[in-house]
């Protein structure tokens, strides 16, 4: 947690004068009690009048220079607690953009969201308040402590006692309440993941009609997360009855022992009045400083799970070499792939190769690795054995910037981002030309796509590129992935929404491609594989069969048997649907 708070240090000023301020306003508050004593002893009651207007005009200097003081100490705070919640929320982010797809899968994309928002709030407003009334509250308690003493000797006995048993009931309640605070954020993390699955996959959930199903399973992680929420709300809201219950007793002894001093001449009226100031400014301290005990647990709660993920490395370590500009062959050496160290692989022993402007066909069953093995040559996942090559070198000794930069993927599933189609083609390469990114669309066969907008490339894109329909989304996703001219060209079953003939007339633009990259095409097709250099059969994490379109369907029952099937279908069919 040192380095986690390192970040403070660049707010050091901020984290100075923001308490010092606010202890400043305390000093103000402490001498009003004494003033009123004054104007009670020698003002009031001895109707002097000139006594009054003085005492009258240093409240009203003390009540301008504590407002003063706690504007001052507030912008210090919130600069210092926004100043570091913003560099902590870039941090955050630009560690999880370095992690691998094996380190995202590991703690959910829900999780990631809540901490980069909500926990991150959360310590901001701890920091905030903390710098405001971690030393304040204190200063306050034990400084109207000496200065009733001062007053009244025999009344500390009634202040320590109240402070004491004050101090037992709060941090009591602080200590029952802080492991809960934990299993409050893990039931947040659930209810968001279930309300983040149910808005991307709303239209999967009305085709079955498993609204209702969906509306159960929320109710019952959100009633779950509002039971622990209660029984953690009811233990904190005790603490403010069981404080004013034992400071209002305290309060009424004070009055009682109080009263017996006036009528024995101890104590005056006004002292009587500044005693009981003091002891309100305590309860009301108090109980400042219990919400912000509350608040600085959830804070500390926020900061761990932050924490946790920055302290988590990346499973990935980047190469230092730089992937030669223009072709290079592609290899896989005896690769073997797992997700975790106990579970089954999902590729094994797969072996083959290519040469720059040959293309390769992956074809097989759901969950035979397909994704799997495309996922390698980017390094979006590490192999576990084996290795993969880019020019003749292990792809883990590049540097993740340049071996990225080299390989244009089209997921399976297409996304484009908010803006405009330039902007998202613009994605792979910023310095693309405008020649440059129409001819991008022109192999991608998404040319008509920008004819009929308005704006042509300039044409609004809105979130998910909801927009476009599917096939304009897949073909505008190609699109981007040409654009700065990949050595490597990765089509992960990019062609599912497309019809049979612009199928084909991008396959044929893609083999015609004046740079010659390494194509490599996942597809549930045969028809848009079967034209491929080579053809990799893989079921069930296994390369059973390698070849070319006519020797598969002679050699490789499990091709033919996909052939085949795809044969009988009538062509709207054909290709079935997404893996």
């Amino acid at each position: 947690m040192k380095r986690f708070w390192s970040g403070l240090k660049e707010y050091r000023k901020e984290c100075i004068l923001g308490p010092a301020f606010k202890l400043l306003e305390a000093v103000f508050e402490l001498i009003v009690p004494l003033i009123i004593a004054r104007l009670v002893d020698e003002g009031l009651r001895q109707q002097a009048l000139p006594v009054v207007w003085r005492c009258v005009l240093q409240l009203v200097l003390m009540a301008l220079l504590g407002l003063a003081a706690s504007v001052t100490a507030q912008y210090f705070a919130a600069r210092a607690a926004i100043g570091f919640s913003t560099a902590l929320r870039h941090d955050l982010f630009a560690h999880i953009q370095s992690f691998s797809y094996a380190d995202l899968d590991r703690f959910g994309s829900s999780t990631l969201i809540t901490r980069i928002t909500g926990d991150i709030n959360q310590v901001q407003t701890g920091i905030n308040l903390g710098l405001r009334l971690l030393l304040r509250s204190p200063f306050v308690v034990f400084g109207a402590l000496i200065m009733a003493c001062s007053i009244d000797p025999g009344s500390a006995l009634v202040f320590g006692g109240v402070i004491l048993a004050l101090f037992l009931i709060v941090f009591g309640i602080i200590l029952g309440t802080m492991p809960l605070q934990k299993k409050v954020r893990e039931g947040l993390d659930s209810v968001t993941a279930a309300t983040r699955e149910n808005l991307s996959g709303v239209r999967v959930i009305r085709a079955f009609v498993q609204e209702e199903n969906q509306s159960e399973r929320f109710t019952r992680l959100n009633r779950l997360l509002t039971k622990i929420q209660l029984f953690t709300g009811r233990l904190t809201a005790a603490m403010n009855p069981m404080t004013f219950l034992a400071l209002n007793a305290g309060i009424l002894l004070l009055i009682h022992t109080g009263a017996l001093k006036v009528d024995g001449g101890g104590l005056t009226q006004g002292q009587l009045i500044a005693l009981y100031n003091y002891m309100g400014q305590i309860l009301v301290e108090l109980i400042k400083l219990a919400n912000l005990i509350v608040t600085l647990t959830k804070s500390a709660a926020c900061a761990r799970r932050v924490n946790d993920i920055l302290l988590t490395p990346s499973s990935q370590e980047d190469g230092e070499a730089l992937l030669p500009e223009g072709p290079v062959s592609l290899s896989f050496e005896d690769v073997s792939v797992r997700y975790s160290a106990t579970g089954d692989p999902s590729l094994e022993h797969v072996s083959f190769s290519a040469a720059p402007g040959e293309t390769v066909g992956i074809i097989g069953g759901t969950g035979s690795g397909k994704t799997t093995l495309v996922s390698l040559v980017p390094r979006f996942y590490d192999v576990s054995a084996g290795s993969v090559k880019l020019g003749g070198r292990d792809v883990r000794e590049y540097r993740l910037a340049s071996l990225r930069k080299a390989v244009g993927i089209v997921p399976q599933h297409a996304v484009l981002f908010r803006g405009t189609i330039r902007s998202n083609l613009l994605w792979r390469d910023p310095d693309a030309t405008e020649e440059e990114l129409r001819e991008a669309l022109r192999t991608a066969q998404a040319s008509d796509v920008i004819e009929k907008k308005e704006l042509g490339l300039d044409e609004p894109v809105r979130q998910g590129g909801t927009n476009f329909s599917g096939g304009q989304r897949q073909r505008l996703t190609i699109a981007r992935a040409l654009t700065g001219r990949p050595a490597v060209l990765i089509l992960d079953d990019s062609s599912s929404a497309l019809d049979y003939a612009t199928d084909a007339a991008l396959r044929r633009s893609l083999r015609e491609l004046s740079w010659k990259p390494v194509t490599l095409i996942v597809s549930q097709r045969t028809a848009s594989v079967r034209f491929a250099d080579r053809i990799l059969v893989l079921d069930d994490g296994a390369c059973i069969a390698q070849g070319t379109h006519e020797e598969l369907l002679e050699t490789c029952p499990v091709y033919r048997e996909i052939h085949e099937a795809q044969q009988e279908l009538p062509s709207d069919e054909k290709g079935g649907g997404r893996r």
